[in-house]
């Protein structure tokens, strides 16, 4: 038979087990070796078996578990984007700007009015104080005829038009030393109602760059908060704040702000540093990791981020729950009116927020970017500065250490840290893995677990031929390409054996090699 394989290892298993090259094996099969010999090479050769198999199991699982490493780097550059402030005060509404149809309108909403529109009994002795004899006469709605504007037009326009303005708050601003105002500002409103937002990237401006670290080459701003506008506190509501002060996130441009959650403080009287420092996290997708890169499912938001996901999750739960969304929250639905505020809107959210859990279930997006913050504060005004300010900006001493403060917001240094997730182990170290044990324990490689089917493959082929299915063939190939003898076949027929008994010249029929001439004084030469 043509190949490699003889008849013999064809029918003779054997025959390959002596010849292969797996370690150990070969002399468990020997004929040449003694039985004690042959059971100590197998009994180390299945023990080294069984030591494959156990860590190769073991690394199979532990690339099956989906390993995960972390590496963090600390980069530096020449500039770095500064990210968007979003800020707001902690007063919803300006109570002295309200009118009789504002408050007719909004009044149950934050809690200065009963359902019958008559002021709450906590109220009633204050409005009896003269200072309050104004506010006294506004509630008085016994001959009020509302206005025809539908409320869920009105909601918005009331945040709007009271809500704390900007060119009233901001005193003082500047980027990089450079001057900035109003105009660097975009209006958003969060459950705060009327924020504003520096840097935000929208409305054609793109992103502002820095080029230095350092207090100074960020953003400086002084703001008034006007706590003598703040709405009185009766009770405790969603839309009344103990607090004094405003709320501020740093966040990038692709996220939009969640300030009510993810806000910190900033009171007035205090000058506030914050350092931030740029950290890009890079999270890795199932089966490594659970985060997500697509916002496909979200209808608003083009980038998907938790904060996107939040916002969306909240917008649906209140259009299923109450038929209308907050003015905040993105979409087509109608504006809940102050009355939906109170009685649906605010308490679903609240229950959303604290309670239900399960229902806005956001995973970790697989690229993120956000600020680290330190802050430190110091005192303001100054006794040696109180009265410039005072002066300045023509109000008291008292007034100014009750509502400016100064926030400054700058990098540390120019350079950014990267937190990435990487796959710890994968297909390419399991099969380094599992070689090199094949190569310790039984001395294998993948050329010998080739030779395994190879001699398979051919055995196959020998067998199926044997029983008649490549007779044809041969016999036709025999007819054309003569016999194929061994070397025992030459030697049993020697035909030299032959020729030394005859005279020099003599020749002889040639009955060993068939189709061949009888030889002469030539061919005995050569025997």
């Amino acid at each position: 038979m043509e190949g490699r394989w003889t008849s013999r290892a064809m029918d003779s298993p054997l025959f390959l087990l002596e010849q292969t090259k797996f370690h150990g094996l070969r002399q468990v099969f020997s004929q040449h070796l003694s039985c004690p010999r042959r059971a100590f090479w197998l009994l180390a050769f299945l023990g080294s078996l069984a030591l494959l198999f156990t860590w190769s199991s073991n690394r199979i699982r532990y690339l099956l578990s989906w390993p995960v490493h972390t590496k963090v780097h600390l980069l530096y550059t020449h500039n770095l984007t500064f990210p968007a402030v979003t800020l707001c005060n902690n007063n919803l509404l300006l109570l002295r700007r309200m009118s009789r149809a504002d408050l007719h309108l909004a009044g149950y909403w934050l809690g200065l009015l009963n359902k019958n529109l008559h002021p709450v009994p906590a109220m009633r002795a204050l409005l009896r104080d003269p200072r309050w004899l104004w506010l006294g006469n506004l509630l008085n709605f016994s001959h009020y005829l509302p206005p025809l504007t539908p409320q869920e037009q009105s909601t918005r326009r009331l945040l709007d038009k009271l809500g704390h303005q900007l060119e009233e708050m901001l005193l003082s601003c500047r980027f990089q030393g450079e001057r900035c105002g109003p105009h660097n500002f975009t209006t958003v409103f969060t459950r705060y109602g009327k924020c504003y937002t520096f840097n935000s990237g929208q409305q054609n401006k793109p992103p502002l760059i820095t080029i230095k670290g350092g207090t100074g080459n960020g953003l400086e701003i002084m703001l008034d908060i006007q706590q003598d506008e703040y709405l009185p506190v009766w009770g405790e509501t969603d839309e009344t704040s103990f607090e004094a002060g405003i709320k501020v996130q740093i966040h990038s441009q692709d996220e939009p702000p969640f300030i009510d959650q993810l806000g910190f403080g900033v009171a007035p009287g205090f000058q506030t540093f914050v350092s931030c420092q740029e950290q890009r996290l890079i999270y890795l997708p199932p089966p490594w990791g659970d985060c997500k890169s697509v916002a496909k499912e979200y209808d608003f938001y083009d980038t998907y981020s938790i904060t996107a996901c939040r916002i969306d999750c909240e917008t649906r739960y209140l259009v299923e729950n109450c038929n209308c969304r907050m003015v905040h929250m993105p979409g087509d639905a109608p504006y809940c009116t102050p009355e939906q505020y109170k009685e649906c809107a605010d308490p679903a959210l609240d229950f959303l927020v604290e309670r239900d859990s399960d229902y806005c279930m956001c995973v970790m997006p697989c690229n993120v970017t956000r600020y680290g913050k330190e802050l430190s504060m110091v005192k303001i005004p100054s006794k040696a500065s109180a009265k410039y300010l005072a002066k300045k900006y023509n109000k008291s001493e008292q007034y100014i250490a009750e509502n400016i403060l100064v926030l400054d917001i700058f990098f540390e240094a120019l350079n950014y840290e990267t937190i990435e997730q990487k796959k710890a182990y994968e297909v390419a170290g399991l099969l380094g893995d599992i070689g090199g044990q094949m190569g310790l324990f039984i001395g294998a490689s993948i050329l010998t677990v080739l030779e395994l089917f190879d001699y398979a493959y051919e055995v196959i082929k020998f067998r199926l031929c044997r029983r008649g299915k490549c007779q044809k063939k041969h016999t036709g190939n025999n007819s054309d390409k003569g016999v194929a003898l061994s070397l025992d076949d030459v030697k049993r027929h020697n035909p030299c054996e032959n020729i030394r008994g005859h005279p020099a010249g003599m020749t002889y029929a040639a009955n060993i090699l068939p189709h061949h001439p009888a030889r002469g004084t030539f061919e005995d030469f050569t025997c």
